[in-house]
């Protein structure tokens, strides 16, 4: 996937693509060129993705924290953070974003971030809560998203995931997020009906107003 630049406003316009379920080693190699190419006039992103089964490790990631993968894939990434499960069911966003160009910093993002995934929760009547010391949204103390980011030169990628309606079990295999005993839960188990892909609507207008921009640009790859 390359990198497109457009007529809109670089500063104001977030594209949005709709990857559909893919594996995981594919889409962040995608990430990774697209990072690598952008250049100021390159508009920021959104990528939408249902992985299968993985867990991924980040750079500060201790082995340890991985209990019995059994026959789920383990694979060290370039994120921060420990390690996490990625699978069907769960609404993975990717942010491929200039924060120069935004002038946000790193913890105002992971901030922003949050609170976007707090907004799209409130909307259906859940009280959710980010956590300082330990990123993500927590609902009554389980963790519904996690959070990992990776920035270069100015430039992120990696992002968010959010349990919709999905298999928890795996969770049980690893010490989540490098806590041992870290509850997890899901929009399903607190009567949020739609499935991943018909939420990511309403969570990419949060992110958008929440990072202060004007505009979504929806393709479809």
């Amino acid at each position: 996937m390359g990198v497109v630049t457009t007529s809109f406003a670089p500063e104001t316009t977030l594209r949005v693509r709709v990857l559909g379920q893919q594996a995981y080693l594919p889409v962040l190699q995608q990430m990774q060129d697209f990072t690598r190419e952008r250049t100021a006039a390159t508009v920021d992103e959104l990528w939408l993705v249902q992985h299968l089964p993985v867990f991924t490790l980040g750079r500060n990631g201790k082995p340890e924290h991985v209990l019995a993968p059994g026959d789920i894939p383990v694979v060290p990434i370039d994120r921060g953070g420990q390690v996490t499960y990625h699978g069907p069911g769960q609404l993975v966003v990717y942010l491929l974003l200039d924060i120069r160009r935004k002038a946000l910093g790193v913890r105002e993002l992971v901030m922003g971030i949050e609170q976007s995934i707090i907004t799209l929760l409130a909307r259906y009547g859940i009280t959710a809560q980010g956590d300082r010391d330990a990123p993500g949204v927590y609902v009554q103390g389980s963790k519904i998203a996690a959070l990992g980011l990776r920035v270069t030169r100015g430039y992120t990628y990696h992002g968010l995931s959010l349990n919709v309606a999905m298999d928890l079990e795996p969770f049980q295999r690893i010490n989540p997020c490098g806590y041992a005993g870290l509850q997890v839960t899901q929009c399903r188990d607190l009567g949020i009906d739609q499935a991943p892909f018909e939420l990511a609507g309403e969570l990419c207008e949060c992110i958008a107003a929440q990072l202060g921009y004007a505009a979504l640009d929806w393709c479809q790859d």
